[in-house]
């Protein structure tokens, strides 16, 4: 069964509109867990606008699944995590003013880069995942540089799926083809949600986790987060 990693960055961005704790990042973090997802993400960004650097250490002593840190790898991300120490880190190409993630790695014109970084990671123990677009030299560019998984970026399959869902998902299936010959593990998330979710998990072979969290905590404004993770849960099995 592909796991579900739900991203608490919304919850953050939620709290920080009035200040104070309200709500409680560490509780809601801890009650999705108690509802049945098997990790948590995060995704701090240089301005702290939603996800501080201070939640991710607070963080770490609070997740009991998987913790799994998102983002750009510039210097203070990379001290961050290998004082942390998640799970899992997911290098993701935004800059610094994205509203939100837009593209994955150019894992060939970043080879070199990216094999450094992920060599830091990961003789650190930590788990290494490179977000990429669903193209086949892109996998085969971050089996070169020596990721664990690679997360696939969904946007495009979110955005067509209503049009057409067998072309919309065409792509993906063939970069998930190649990355299991290449045996790198394959994560996927961004704009994933309850209407096309299960569609994309159930035609991704090998597809080891999905990262949501836009979606599922706007669903969860109509139904509830223990609804929700359980309606994502069972999509997903």
């Amino acid at each position: 069964m592909t796991k579900l990693s739900v991203n608490v960055n919304k919850i953050a961005t939620l709290r920080n509109a009035r200040g104070g704790n309200v709500p409680d990042l560490l509780k809601v973090s801890k009650d999705l867990e108690s509802f049945g997802a098997q990790g948590i993400t995060i995704h701090p960004r240089p301005d702290e606008r939603h996800i501080r650097y201070q939640d991710a250490r607070d963080l770490k002593n609070t997740v009991n699944t998987e913790f799994n840190i998102e983002g750009n790898p510039v210097p203070k991300f990379i001290e961050l995590v290998l004082e942390v120490k998640p799970e899992q880190v997911t290098l993701v190409p935004d800059a610094v003013d994205a509203i939100t993630s837009n593209a994955g790695w150019d894992t060939i014109k970043h080879k070199e880069f990216l094999t450094d970084v992920i060599k830091t990671f990961k003789e650190a123990g930590i788990r290494t995942s490179i977000f990429v677009d669903p193209n086949p030299k892109m996998i085969e560019g971050a089996k070169a540089v020596g990721t664990d998984r690679i997360e696939l970026y969904t946007e495009s399959y979110a955005t067509d799926y209503e049009k057409n869902k067998e072309e919309a998902i065409r792509p993906f299936i063939e970069a998930a083809k190649r990355a299991n010959e290449l045996e790198i593990g394959i994560n996927a998330g961004h704009d994933l949600s309850l209407d096309n979710i299960e569609y994309f998990a159930k035609n991704i072979p090998n597809l080891l986790e999905v990262s949501i969290g836009h979606a599922l905590i706007s669903e969860a404004l109509y139904l509830g987060l223990d609804n929700v993770v359980n309606m994502y849960l069972h999509r997903l099995k």
